[in-house]
């Protein structure tokens, strides 16, 4: 089991910066693929950004790509997703997740997540 506490979340105004954070616990990350998520609402979750656990490869979807960089600490086991230039359309409830999937872009694919942190950008 891997238990997944998302913080960091919050008010911003649009052009402004926020850091996520994503805290694991209960096991190992070795093997897994940490990724992103958000949902606004109405709307389907949608992958935002991944990052394997052991190389740190990275993974962005194209309408984050350049403005938000995913990163990982190992020694705090902790993922980090910042993101910068925020517009109003970024506005959703972010989920962290953790997945030993190949498919790393399919929500599907993860087997634990968060409880989610809300991201509002105002115009």
């Amino acid at each position: 089991q891997v238990q997944l506490v998302e913080s960091g979340g919050g008010l911003v105004q649009a052009g402004g910066s926020l850091r996520l954070s994503c805290a694991a616990s209960g096991r190992t990350l070795s093997g897994y693929t940490m990724g992103w998520f958000r949902q606004a609402p109405g709307k389907e979750r949608e992958f935002v950004a991944a990052i394997t656990w052991s190389g740190g490869s990275t993974y962005y979807a194209d309408s984050v790509k350049g403005r938000f960089t995913i990163s990982r600490d190992k020694a705090k086991n902790t993922v980090y997703l910042q993101m910068s230039s925020l517009k109003p359309e970024d506005t959703a409830v972010y989920y962290c997740a953790a997945s030993m999937s190949s498919s790393r872009y399919v929500s599907l694919a993860y087997d634990y997540w968060g409880q989610g942190t809300q991201v509002t950008v105002s115009s």
